[in-house]
């Protein structure tokens, strides 16, 4: 048996892939930055009760990036969870997207589904009000945006 591989349709392939992964994950992504306006999440936050407060479709996205950029996805990653103040999810996202092999797993979207279906983590209160220490004993709130 004199099996060849043709390795230019393989690297198409990986191209096809992750030219619609990358696709797929700015649609996503977009749609998650506008649900993540309204999603105030406690600065103390550990990783599973923030991704319990945030869409599916920042997961979904930023498993999609990975996939579609592999290890460079992480500083996109990171700055996109910094902007919004995600700190608990930036630091385990940046971590599993410098490990090469973990891109086609969605590690970020399994994480979501296990802390919804085995309740790990603190429920979303859309009622948080964060603040800010202005003060001693005074705290005003932070504005919004």
């Amino acid at each position: 048996m004199n099996m060849h591989v043709d390795w230019s349709a393989v690297l198409k392939l990986v191209a096809v892939v992750a030219v619609v992964a990358l696709i797929l994950a700015g649609i996503a992504l977009a749609l998650a930055f506008r649900l993540l306006r309204k999603v105030r999440v406690p600065a103390n936050a550990d990783f599973f009760t923030t991704v319990r407060a945030v869409p599916l479709a920042l997961v979904v996205g930023l498993d999609l990036l990975d996939l579609a950029l592999d290890v460079f996805s992480a500083p996109i990653i990171w700055i996109i969870l910094n902007r919004f103040g995600l700190q608990a999810l930036r630091n385990v996202a940046t971590i599993e997207a410098l490990i090469p092999i973990s891109a086609p797993i969605p590690t970020l979207t399994l994480a979501w589904l296990a802390a919804r279906m085995f309740h790990l983590g603190q429920p979303y209160d859309p009622d948080v009000i964060e603040t800010r220490r202005i003060e001693p004993g005074r705290y005003v709130p932070k504005p919004r945006g």
